[in-house]
């Protein structure tokens, strides 16, 4: 059981008060999990009528179309070329700037506005790497990977909703990687399991994004038909001043290949973290050692600057944003 306590000593006249204050406090104890209680004080007041003017924002930002859709460099470590490039959803807040994803991907989640949020991210991901192919030849063999949340992946009408956008895009499903997170992969088991084989019917990869950080069953990758593993950057940035990370990363890597899958580290920042990947034989990375997510229009500058969509002779190849 969660509780939200308010105390008398809180200088409220009115009931609705009490019980408004003892939501908010009970809406905090739930976020800190099961069997928990949370003790209301002002600075919640403040959060929650924050948070409420966010959530009225982000709708009004959904009908307006105030988001970017930024891209950043999947590396394969081998060839040194860019095998793809992961999309990422950008708020452009007309007051506030730049709203930072995790702010507003979590209210989008428990609201249900992820659903028409990722649908438009998907749109626009599929339609720029469309273009891209036709720019430039080596494209046809690039990947976009788009992230696929639980509200969406939970929908009955998903496999239409993503037939529909790739025809609509022209882009050849083999084109498309949909990142799904290990606890959507936990969800309903027989159900989700059909859903997933069925998104590989059409032709799309699959990728478990995050991995390590949920619930890192090795079961459901019996189950699940995943192409992909993503390890979390939190692993990655560990590597340097925790041996037993390496370990970890090591034996994520090894299982990977043994299930005919391969690996993408994400959150590479230095040469020593690179090196260490390329030693187990981890295929791909994507980190800031490389290049930030960048726009639509700073992604072309850079295929248009690297030949045949190279990183160049140097890893840090991409680090300059000034296209």
């Amino acid at each position: 059981m969660s509780i939200g306590i308010v105390l008398s000593t809180i200088e409220v006249r009115r009931s609705e008060s009490f019980l408004r204050n003892a939501d908010i406090a009970l809406h905090h104890a739930k976020l800190n999990g099961k069997a928990s209680y949370e003790i209301f004080n002002a600075e919640m007041h403040t959060r929650a009528v924050e948070r409420l003017q966010l959530e009225t924002d982000l709708r009004r930002a959904i009908e307006r179309e105030e988001f970017e859709v930024c891209y950043q460099p999947i590396v394969h470590l081998e060839t040194r070329r860019v095998s793809g490039f992961e999309a990422l959803v950008r708020w452009n807040h007309p007051t506030q700037g730049q709203v930072s994803p995790a702010k507003f991907i979590p209210i989008a989640e428990e609201t249900g506005l992820i659903v028409k949020l990722g649908s438009w991210v998907l749109r626009q991901a599929c339609a720029q790497m469309w273009s891209w192919q036709q720019q430039f030849s080596c494209c046809h063999s690039m990947v976009i990977s788009v992230n696929l949340s639980g509200r969406q992946f939970l929908q009955i009408d998903l496999l239409e909703q993503i037939e529909r956008i790739l025809s609509d895009t022209h882009l050849p499903p083999q084109s498309l990687k949909l990142e799904i997170t290990e606890s959507v992969f936990m969800l309903r088991g027989e159900v989700t399991q059909a859903k997933v084989k069925c998104i590989k019917e059409l032709g799309i990869q699959i990728s478990v994004d995050d991995f390590g950080t949920g619930y890192s069953s090795l079961s459901y990758l019996h189950r699940f038909p995943a192409d992909t593993l993503k390890i979390d950057s939190s692993f990655i940035y560990q590597l340097a001043v925790n041996p037993e990370n390496l370990a970890i990363v090591e034996a994520i890597v090894v299982l990977a290949h043994k299930l005919g899958m391969d690996v993408i580290a994400e959150g590479v920042e230095t040469n020593e973290q690179l090196e260490q990947l390329r030693a187990i034989h981890c295929e791909q990375v994507q980190g800031y050692l490389f290049s930030p997510p960048l726009s639509a229009d700073e992604s072309t500058k850079l295929l248009q600057t690297r030949s045949s969509c190279g990183v160049g002779d140097q890893p840090w190849g991409f680090r300059s944003t000034n296209f």
